[in-house]
């Protein structure tokens, strides 16, 4: 689970985006977010509600094993860069072994909003830690925060947006393509749901994207690659407090 309008909304788009058309999304002027001026006490953007012992668990089939990730949303929050985020703890295990242990970092403006403040990611391999790569955090060495979720994402189809920015260490994008999607996974059947499309700007959109839907009141259900047919990970458990 890593990536919502009023008239703060309409100044983050012109900024968010920083994309100058012209084929390559990810070009553009130097990303410079309007930051918000106030901050929601939680995060309850029905797209991407995070209510404090939440969790998530998915599951599908890829080139390399059986994946399987279990999402949770911790009780205390976490001060990054003076904002109290919802912490949100992200496990990916590949044929039982844990390869991947993540906190990510969310907050949701007045408007609804949620904005991504950064992460704290492990790699992991044979139970030892082997790596850090993405993790990155709001106002340390230069990173800023992105949009995760729009508050009307369907107010915001076909416009790239970053969704987290520290300079050559994290810089994926987003985009709404979709705002009535029907999805049916192992959890249950959907309709009304939000597609993205999501890719990694330090590789290009062609070596990193990828679909994510999200449906009301419950999130992400499913993330398929783009070019691995048959590949996708979807929700088979999902429960709330």
């Amino acid at each position: 689970m890593r990536h919502l309008l009023a008239p703060l909304g309409v100044l983050v788009l012109v900024n968010v985006i920083g994309s100058a058309g012209c084929g390559d999304e990810t070009a553009g002027p130097p990303y410079d977010p309007v930051l918000p001026a106030e901050w929601a006490a939680s995060v309850t953007n029905p797209w991407f509600p995070l209510l404090p012992g939440t969790s998530w668990r998915y599951q599908g089939e890829t080139r390399d094993g059986l994946e399987t990730t279990v999402v949770e949303v911790l009780p205390a929050p976490r001060m990054v860069n003076g904002v109290a985020a919802t912490v949100v703890r992200d496990r990916v295990y590949l044929d039982g072994d844990l390869t991947e242990d993540t906190f990510d970092w969310y907050a949701q403006d007045s408007a609804g909003n949620v904005w991504y403040l950064g992460e704290d990611s492990k790699e992991v391999r044979s139970g030892v830690v082997s790596g850090s790569e993405g993790s990155w955090e709001w106002g340390v060495k230069g990173a800023l925060p992105g949009i995760m979720m729009w508050a009307d994402p369907g107010a915001h189809l076909s416009e790239a947006y970053r969704q987290e920015y520290a300079r050559g260490e994290a810089e994926d994008w987003g985009k709404v393509v979709g705002s009535a999607e029907q999805v049916q996974v192992v959890y249950g059947s959907f309709t009304g749901c939000i597609r993205t499309e999501d890719w990694d700007g330090l590789e290009g959109r062609s070596g990193s994207l990828e679909y994510k839907y999200y449906c009301r009141d419950v999130g992400p259900v499913e993330e398929m690659p783009a070019g691995k047919p048959g590949e996708r990970i979807e929700l088979v458990q999902h429960t709330r407090q």
